[in-house]
């Protein structure tokens, strides 16, 4: 049975934590932030778990 490779742009963008969560970060924080409140800057620079129905394809892209 030969190795699963690791699809390197996915592996860029997720991460896994100690627990064995995944977790992305938010979409639309790069441009336009002069009309976004401070607020919504503020918020965007957490952490987002991935979602539950893309969970499966993104540990078997992983190699996990």
């Amino acid at each position: 049975m030969p190795k699963i490779k690791t699809q390197k742009g996915i592996a860029k963008r997720v991460r896994v934590t100690r627990n064995g969560k995944l977790v992305r970060r938010n979409s639309w924080t790069s441009h336009r932030l002069h009309q976004k409140s401070k607020k919504h800057k503020r918020k965007d620079h957490t952490e987002q778990p991935v979602a539950k129905s893309d969970r499966k394809a993104v540990r078997r892209a992983l190699g996990i």
